[in-house]
């Protein structure tokens, strides 16, 4: 819920400035009628005044500005008094930050004012406006009506009449039926009740009616401003989320005063809660609403534990279409992004570790001779998903520390293209004599090549994309799924109009990435149909068309296993090509009948 702060007394504990108090030069005689004597109705006798000294250097015989803040139960009559002869007063409190003012009480031991002006500064005393005019004469004094007569003005004469010609008030509510204000914490709301200074403009001085009864006295000694209490009633400002305060620029801690530094809730900071805390800055700040009692709480940012605040980004929110704005900043532990949601250049994600996880970012280990320096991305070292190096032409593993199947002679510029029409030593570049040594690799050829380009603005949901760089990164390296469209083996007339140049079943042995292009070796065990390149039961390659347009082995071609291979042929160069509309399937002898039944009758 939005929280309200306790009303108190902002005077108490604070000590206003007066331009003038009596004595303050040296002593001066006054004159003043007793409480007791004072009655409503001149013709009952006003009874004798009494007179008495006033310096401000002697304590017994002081009125200081203080007098009008004091404890007014503990001290009811001490008072502040003006200098004598003075039309024209001004007090004035200052406060040390900013307040909510309620209602203001002034108990005046002269008679009041014929006229006065009751000032607040929003500003700390740069500008000022008026919260009420007070005068016997609303229209002759200040060309305003008198709220007497038209309910709303901003004058009154409702306060300044001489009698009671000692203890007569002055009051004004911030909060009357004429400023009707539904949310205390709305803009509207603020610019009514909070404010960093206030002050009384005393303008004009009347006399007691007694004075006209046979007075002795010279009449000067009657001509001063004296009160005995100035009561603020208000609390500190807080915008809704706290409901206590502290001491606020370490001004002294006084008993029962109002201190202005809230004791934030609903995760906001701030000497008002103005704002968020640094770590919940997800949506804008908001003030709680007074009118609904919503809190309107700051949102902790996802940072991952990696970061110790965030801000705001009016950006981010907009794009998110207002569900999340906030901006990590700073983020530790080798991650980055707007959540510290991945990890830095030259790092790369521990799968096995939450993301919240301090070691979540582990260093790439790349092997410095075979790792490429000019990748996609100058600053990435490794694949930061993977911490699979970026390698030189010809090189392989995940660290970039040895050859390509089908490459030798691991150095400074990666590793050569064996001279032979199989695979070779990587040490010597001596020729190999068969593959039924070789050993199967254990990862589906058809395996995802990463983007290089750039990295995504939310990893964990778009996909990578290839780019068209006929840099030839191996697929073997990188284990990600390529999803690739089957073609299915449909009626007997969809298989004759693919018009096949050769069927076959093939064991897969290994493959080769050469560069631009991918060869795939198999060992052929039977010939179901064949073109004009002739096939026999051995070994040969065969080439998969898509390796470089979409950075994927299609159709998946696993090491190891058996497949009816349906394809086409490059008579020019006698090549066997695997495409996507290739019919490759996992070798079953139903299979393998059912397609020598459709050559044998069904296509003519």
């Amino acid at each position: 819920r939005s929280c309200n702060p306790p009303v108190g007394n902002l005077a108490r504990g604070r000590t206003p400035v007066t331009l003038t108090t009596c004595g303050q030069n040296s002593t001066e005689l006054y004159c003043f009628y007793p409480d007791q004597n004072l009655l409503h109705q001149v013709s009952h006798g006003c009874g004798q005044p009494r007179c008495t000294k006033c310096n401000a250097n002697q304590p017994d015989n002081s009125h200081l500005p203080a007098d009008m803040t004091d404890d007014f139960f503990a001290n009811p009559i001490s008072w502040w008094q003006s200098a004598q002869g003075v039309h024209r007063e001004e007090i004035r409190l200052d406060f040390e930050t900013e307040f909510y003012l309620t209602h203001v009480i002034a108990v005046f031991k002269s008679p009041r004012p014929a006229a006065m002006v009751l000032e607040r500064s929003q500003d700390y005393g740069q500008t000022w406006r008026p919260y009420k005019y007070f005068s016997v004469n609303c229209t002759a004094t200040f060309g305003l009506q008198d709220d007497l007569i038209e309910e709303g003005s901003m004058c009154t004469s409702r306060y300044s009449d001489a009698v009671p010609c000692t203890r007569g008030e002055v009051i004004y509510r911030a909060l009357s039926p004429a400023n009707k204000i539904e949310d205390p914490y709305s803009p509207e709301a603020q610019d009514l009740l909070k404010l960093t200074n206030l002050r009384l403009l005393l303008l004009k001085r009347q006399e007691c009616p007694c004075h006209s009864s046979g007075l002795v006295e010279k009449p000067q000694r009657f001509a001063h401003y004296a009160i005995y209490d100035l009561i603020i009633r208000g609390s500190c400002f807080c915008n809704g989320h706290a409901e206590e305060c502290e001491l606020a620029n370490r001004t002294g801690v006084k008993e029962n005063t109002v201190h202005g530094k809230c004791v934030c809730r609903h995760n906001t900071a701030g000497d008002h809660c103005e704002k968020c805390a640094p770590l919940y800055n997800d949506q804008p700040w908001k003030p709680g609403d007074g009118k609904t009692g919503a809190p309107n709480e700051c949102r902790k940012c996802r940072c991952h534990n990696h970061a110790d605040s965030c801000h705001f980004d009016l950006s981010v929110w907009l794009a998110s279409g207002k569900r999340s704005g906030g901006v990590c900043d700073n983020c530790k532990h080798n991650t980055e992004g707007h959540r510290c949601q991945r990890c830095k250049p030259g790092y790369y994600r521990d799968r096995g570790k939450p993301m919240s996880s301090t070691e979540v970012c582990k260093p790439c280990a790349c092997q410095p001779m075979g790792s490429a320096n000019a990748t996609f991305s100058r600053s990435w070292r490794c694949h930061p998903k993977t911490g699979f190096c970026y390698c030189k032409p010809g090189v392989a593993g995940p660290n970039c520390d040895r050859c390509l199947m089908g490459y030798w002679g691991f150095g400074e510029n990666g590793c050569r293209p064996c001279d032979c029409a199989r695979d070779c030593d990587q040490h010597t570049g001596n020729c190999f004599n068969g593959y039924d040594n070789e050993p199967f690799f254990n990862i589906p050829i058809g395996g995802r090549i990463s983007d290089l380009v750039q990295m995504p603005a939310n990893e964990s949901e778009e996909e990578w994309k290839w780019n068209d760089h006929e840099q030839g990164f191996s697929a073997l390296r990188h284990p990600e799924k390529c999803v690739c469209k089957e073609k299915v083996l449909g009626s007997v007339t969809d298989f004759c109009q693919m018009k096949y140049a050769y069927v076959i079943k093939a064991r897969i042995l290994s493959a080769h990435d050469k560069g631009t292009h991918a060869e795939v070796v198999v060992k052929v065990k039977k010939v179901l149909k064949s073109g004009k390149v002739k096939i026999a039961r051995s070994n040969r390659s065969i080439y998969p068309e898509s390796w470089t347009n979409r950075g994927c082995t299609c159709p998946i071609l696993n090491p190891g296993t058996d497949y009816l291979i349906a394809g086409q042929e490059d008579s020019r160069t006698s090549k066997l090509l695997v495409n996507m509309n290739s019919l490759v399937k996992p070798w079953k002898a139903y299979l393998g009948k059912q397609v020598s039944d459709i050559l044998r009758t069904g296509c003519k």
